[in-house]
């Protein structure tokens, strides 16, 4: 055992980490919410036996296939590079499966790369032509369920990617489904964590408890989230003005949302109303009015990253993807990382993604079954790793605990939907709630507002 792990650890060395959600193991998959994460594109489930779903589940392998592409170019496209690295052992017998088929198969492939910003534009006008940029395309939700499912623009895929090895199971048959049907797949089987990154270094110089406790006791939760915040706000040279705090963030919406398992929509309906949601909404008030997190400088997103980074605010609320930077920046600080507290509505600890992305097929594009048994054959392997994202974990932390929580966190993620409406007014409904509005006022206000948004995509 002592062996495999130094393997992994050497392997998991060389993988460049970028900050997307999740291309071969990573955040570097993203769609993330500033569009650069990859962990995004997966789903893992808890029962799997490492990271490919090793177990029975070769049942549902697909038959050899005997076919030929004619020398066709299979073009694969997304907004990085999707070319296989052969930087650790998973990579490198992926890359032999594709030799052996495009020998077999006679084709060839080619990886297309589209910057992030232009990046929609580009496909869905490709999309809507009828001369997509390519044969397999990744496309963000928010844009493809349902606005270009219900035009007739992509195969539903669900037929041909029952293997658990292969294809990320929620993938297909959760997040990216539409009437019964699903239309997005991917191989990668890591998802998006996120969480609170903590400086336990000012944890300790404080004489705070440490937050790892509270997850050990099961009482890790809104209240004491708040009262841990609460107490870190200190004047410690006692000059009158607090010279330490508790929260980086100011606004935590996306994170109370999913922490209490809901969100502000829900399919083709407004979710305001719901308990769950009135809760989270009221946690979000509740973080205002109080004035519980660190106040604005008046800067912009980047804000609250940069006061964790001096060193002294204990919590953050983010991504697994940012915490490279937060080492590189913050040498002299030990950091932790733990799950967001559990809201009333939750049994477990949740992560979140509200750009999420897949990969789909066009509708003209031929013999849909084709390629994905190709991508099928590629990615059926017997993986070196015992879960989902272990090489970047373990090059991530140091401390096990934090291992633990990143694997408790992943399998529960949610895909919040409330981007996928552009009229749905939601920065001036978060603004009115971080201003002091009450929530009965704001959900009063907007539940109508978000209805009409969701019938403009959905159709009345």
């Amino acid at each position: 055992m002592q062996i495999r792990k130094m393997m992994i650890l050497l392997c998991a060395m060389v993988l460049v980490l970028a900050a997307c959600s999740s291309g071969s193991n990573s955040s570097n998959n993203t769609g993330n919410n500033k569009g650069t994460n990859a962990s995004t594109n997966t789903g893992a489930t808890e029962t799997q036996g490492n990271a490919a779903g090793n177990n029975a589940e070769e049942v549902n392998s697909t038959p050899e296939m005997d076919f030929d592409l004619g020398g066709k170019t299979i073009k694969i496209v997304s907004w990085w590079d999707m070319t296989i690295p052969e930087d650790n052992p998973d990579n490198i017998q992926r890359k032999k499966n594709l030799d052996a088929l495009m020998e077999k198969h006679n084709f060839k492939v080619e990886y297309v790369a589209i910057d992030y910003g232009e990046y929609q534009q580009k496909v869905t006008a490709s999309l809507l032509a009828g001369e997509p940029i390519g044969d397999i395309v990744r496309l963000g939700k928010t844009y493809t369920v349902p606005t270009l499912v219900k035009q007739d623009l992509l195969w539903p895929v669900d037929e041909y990617t029952k293997n658990p090895r292969a294809f990320n199971q929620k993938v297909t048959n959760e997040y990216y489904t539409y009437e019964g049907k699903g239309y997005g797949f991917s191989e990668g089987q890591a998802n998006l964590v996120q969480g609170i990154f903590y400086n336990r270094t000012l944890m300790n110089q404080l004489g705070a408890k440490a937050l790892q406790e509270y997850v050990n006791e099961d009482n890790w939760n809104w209240e004491t989230f708040i009262q841990v915040a609460k107490e870190a706000n200190k004047d410690t040279n006692n000059d009158g003005k607090l010279d330490t705090w508790g929260l980086a963030n100011a606004s935590l919406i996306d994170h109370a949302l999913y922490s209490n398992n809901t969100g502000l929509t829900k399919g083709d309906k407004q979710n305001l109303e719901d308990p769950a949601t009135l809760d989270a909404l009221n946690f979000v008030s509740r973080l205002a009015t109080e004035q519980v997190g660190r106040p604005t400088e008046g800067g912009d997103w980047t804000e609250p990253g940069q006061f964790f980074r001096q060193g002294n605010t204990l919590m953050y609320a983010g991504a697994l993807w940012e915490l490279g930077g937060f080492q590189t920046d913050m040498p002299d600080y030990e950091l932790g990382f733990i799950p967001f507290p559990k809201g009333p509505n939750a049994t477990t600890y949740h992560s979140a993604e509200a750009l999420f992305q897949a990969l789909t097929i066009p509708k003209s594009v031929k013999n849909p079954e084709q390629l994905l048994y190709i991508w099928e054959k590629i990615n059926d392997i017997d993986s070196m790793y015992d879960y989902p994202d272990q090489g970047w974990y373990e090059t991530l932390f140091k401390n096990e605990d934090d291992i633990n929580n990143a694997k408790m966190v992943a399998p529960n993620m949610i895909v919040l939907d409330h981007n996928t409406f552009p009229n749905l007014k939601f920065y001036d409904f978060v603004g009115e709630l971080n201003s002091g509005v009450s929530v009965s006022t704001v959900v009063e206000k907007y539940k109508s507002t978000f209805q009409a948004a969701i019938d403009e995509v959905f159709g009345s």
